[in-house]
């Protein structure tokens, strides 16, 4: 089974969410329409402004672990280097 990791933020360089999930267009859509009350939901946290596809839901929960311990101009630096302008990448994948 494969895996996503994905960065999500309210605007350019705001407030960063990483997370994990099988199923990458159904758990950003969960994101954006708040169906949980959540970090992402209080933050308003719903551009996708990065994202990584694995081969298995391991590899990309150890991508995930390994992106949270990062600081964050590492993050931003992973962000500009596909998406420099932080647009949202959800409906390219839709």
């Amino acid at each position: 089974m494969a895996g996503w990791v994905y960065i999500l933020s309210n605007r350019p360089n705001g407030t960063l969410y990483v997370g994990v999930t099988g199923d990458l267009i159904r758990r950003v859509w969960q994101h954006k329409t708040h169906v949980v009350a959540s970090f992402t939901a209080r933050y308003d946290l719903h551009r996708l402004v990065y994202f990584e596809e694995f081969a298995t839901l391991p590899d990309a929960i150890q991508r995930e672990k390994n992106i949270k311990h990062w600081p964050r101009a590492w993050k931003v630096r992973l962000i500009h280097a596909v998406n420099p302008d932080w647009d949202d990448l959800y409906e390219s994948l839709i």
